[in-house]
């Protein structure tokens, strides 16, 4: 009886303690199944993480209706298509008035500064000398009449009526050698400096239309796939406003964590291997940065045991041309031993 009970006892104790060490082996891989940082099954590293989600909200610069939307949601798009594009005749009729008011500023512009025409000059010599001889003959009508009021033959009135025409014709002969002046020495230099500041305030004009034109028009920057259409053609949309999201699909970068014991293990520009869940299919990448700040734990925390769970950013680039892996996807990085 007591030699039975002895070796169930036994047997009692082995199993607590094979229950004990499955309990802890659980724990351990446990940790490392879940956490983000390494491990090193099967004689490789590995690191856990997700493809990046790298979104862009796309929208016009200026406000309008909506004429043309080119792709709906699911649509992958390619650097400089057109995506979209706003009814552009009330922008197309400030173009043509900007370029008519620059026409006639450019004009004014160039006549200040290239001075009065060959044909005005001789014009203004003209008038001068026929003003000139307008002051002699009324010089002579003057003098005539003066002789005749001493003899009694007309009137002290007439006298001073011609000595009116004599002041008259010298103030037409000042003026027609003023305008003459005027136009061989043109426009003053502060008239011909603000006719040119003020084709230059038009042709600023001009150019803030035609990039408002160009604004008009939404195209994509880089390679991506549309995620949201939000709004629809003929709808009034302000500046900035958001018309389409754009998941940008390349380059596929991997964003993973690493423990702070293993970080002599990787390095900038490692090739490593990206597999995701339920595919043999690996993708070949490379380590492109490694954060030097610590995260998700103080940065107070200076003890032994504590400083093993310090964990540091991970960004990979992957080759991904067939665009299959997903933003947000869980991947598995690879550094395979022996391999850079």
């Amino acid at each position: 009886m007591g030699e039975q009970a002895e070796p169930q006892g036994r047997r009692t104790t082995l199993r607590k303690i094979a229950v004990v060490l499955a309990v802890l082996a659980a724990l351990f891989f446990g940790g490392k199944a879940l956490g983000w940082w390494g491990s090193a099954d099967d004689g490789a590293f590995k690191l856990y993480g997700n493809v990046e989600i790298r979104e862009v909200q796309l929208g016009f610069r200026v406000g309008g209706r909506i004429e043309r939307l080119l792709v709906d949601e699911g649509d992958k798009v390619t650097p400089g298509q057109v995506l979209a594009e706003l009814d552009t005749r009330p922008l197309q009729d400030k173009l043509a008035q900007a370029e008519a008011r620059l026409a006639g500023a450019a004009a004014l512009a160039s006549r200040d500064i290239n001075g009065s025409r060959p044909q005005q000059i001789a014009e203004a010599r003209a008038a001068l000398a026929s003003a000139e001889a307008a002051l002699v003959e009324a010089r002579r009508q003057l003098e005539r009449r003066q002789s005749l009021v001493g003899k009694g033959f007309i009137s002290r009135a007439e006298v001073q009526t011609a000595e009116a025409g004599v002041d008259a014709a010298r103030a037409r002969v000042d003026a027609a050698r003023a305008a003459l002046s005027l136009a061989q020495e043109g426009v003053r230099d502060e008239e011909q400096a603000a006719s040119l500041a003020n084709r230059s305030a038009i042709e600023a004009e001009r150019r803030a239309v035609t990039t408002d034109l160009t604004d008009a028009v939404i195209r994509a920057a880089e390679p991506g796939q549309v995620l949201t259409r939000a709004r629809e053609v003929g709808a009034i949309v302000q500046p900035g406003q958001t018309v389409l999201t754009l998941a940008l699909t390349q380059p596929v970068r991997v964003r993973a964590y690493i423990a702070e014991p293993d970080l002599p293990k990787i390095r900038p520009g490692q090739a490593v291997k990206v597999r995701v869940d339920g595919s043999d299919r690996e993708w070949d990448g490379r380590i492109g940065f490694i954060s030097s700040v610590a995260e998700f734990t103080p940065k107070t925390v200076q003890t032994e045991q504590l400083r093993t769970d310090l964990v540091y950013r991970v960004r990979l680039t992957v080759n991904d041309p067939g665009g299959q892996l997903r933003q947000g996807q869980p991947v598995t990085v690879i550094l395979p031993s022996g391999r850079n």
